[in-house]
């Protein structure tokens, strides 16, 4: 059975860092694309960004630059590091897993809350 759980989700002024985590289990995660993804209250699920097994990362143009996404195939562990935060960035953040690049996202996390205060 696969699991996503997603970490590290809180409270953070405006400006300020959070990183969080996804650990999964039930998968051989150095094979799977794995990315995050965001809904905020009363808006559609938008991608944020996802890492490839072996060809690298790709976050969406809105975010470049403020966040990064890791991995640690070790811990089967997905990292995304948020910088600069703004409050429109307050929503809660999924993490999701693909076999294939291109195909439907299958696995999903139960998400993590995310709050950016002004």
């Amino acid at each position: 059975q696969v699991q996503l759980v997603e970490s590290g989700g809180g409270l953070v002024q405006a400006g300020g860092s959070l990183r969080l985590s996804c650990t999964a289990s039930g998968l051989t995660f150095r094979s799977y694309d794995m990315g995050w993804f965001r809904q905020a209250s009363g808006r559609e699920r938008e991608f944020v960004g996802h890492i490839a097994p072996y060809t690298g990362t790709s976050v969406a143009d809105s975010m470049k630059g403020r966040f990064t996404i890791s991995r640690d195939n070790a811990l089967n562990t997905v990292y995304l590091q948020m910088n600069s935060l703004k409050p429109d960035d307050t929503a809660v953040y999924y993490c999701a897993s693909r076999l294939t690049y291109g195909t439907l996202w299958n696995y999903w996390g139960q998400g993590t809350q995310v709050t950016v205060s002004s």
